[in-house]
């Protein structure tokens, strides 16, 4: 089960933040089960994947990363990717591209 900061239900998609200045006195927060938790300040932070750390270090001499990102599928995002990588792998760079898709693959196998 995941840490949920201590909140009494799932925070809505308008939320500020538990833990900001507006955490709990935003006009989205009206109605929230959760609100006196922010206001008070007793929503303790959601614990960070431990993994954080690791992956920051070993991105650290990575000097450029390129984020391809869409909200609709089938736009091409894997074929750009795809193509800007070996295109700047022809100019002797080096390069690493992970295609990622968590609703399912986009290429065959």
């Amino acid at each position: 089960m995941a840490d949920n900061g201590g909140l009494v239900a799932p925070p809505p998609e308008s939320c500020p933040g538990t833990e900001g200045e507006n955490a709990g006195k935003a006009s989205a927060c009206a109605g929230c089960p959760n609100q006196k938790i922010c206001s008070s300040g007793a929503a303790k932070p959601v614990s960070q994947d431990p993994d954080i750390p690791l992956i920051t270090k070993r991105l650290q001499d990575v000097t450029h990363k390129v984020l391809v990102l869409s909200g609709k599928g089938g736009v091409g995002k894997s074929t750009f990717s795809a193509q800007l990588s070996y295109g700047l792998a022809a100019r002797f760079k080096e390069v690493g591209l992970l295609d990622i898709d968590i609703c399912g693959p986009s290429i065959p196998k």
